[in-house]
């Protein structure tokens, strides 16, 4: 069965949102973000993360470890 792509952007666009809305919450910027997650073993360029949260079209694994490098235990789903 076809993936209806308008339904997986709209997924797409929220966790883009709700990742930002962590960074911002938290003061913590793409420089920032980039850092710990080299510390937790996966190395991103503040270049590459701006691109890759920009498109939203990110994994549900890194979503978890940008979550983890920012400290976040739990976030809402409404964003």
């Amino acid at each position: 069965m076809p993936k209806d792509v308008s339904v997986v952007n709209d997924y797409e666009t929220k966790a883009k949102n709700i990742l930002k809305a962590e960074l911002k919450r938290r003061g913590i910027t793409y420089g920032q973000l980039a850092d710990r997650l080299t510390a937790l073993g996966t190395p991103e360029t503040e270049r590459n993360l701006a691109n890759k949260i920009s498109r939203g079209s990110f994994t549900a694994a890194f979503f978890m470890l940008c979550m983890d490098a920012v400290g976040a235990h739990s976030v809402s789903l409404d964003a």
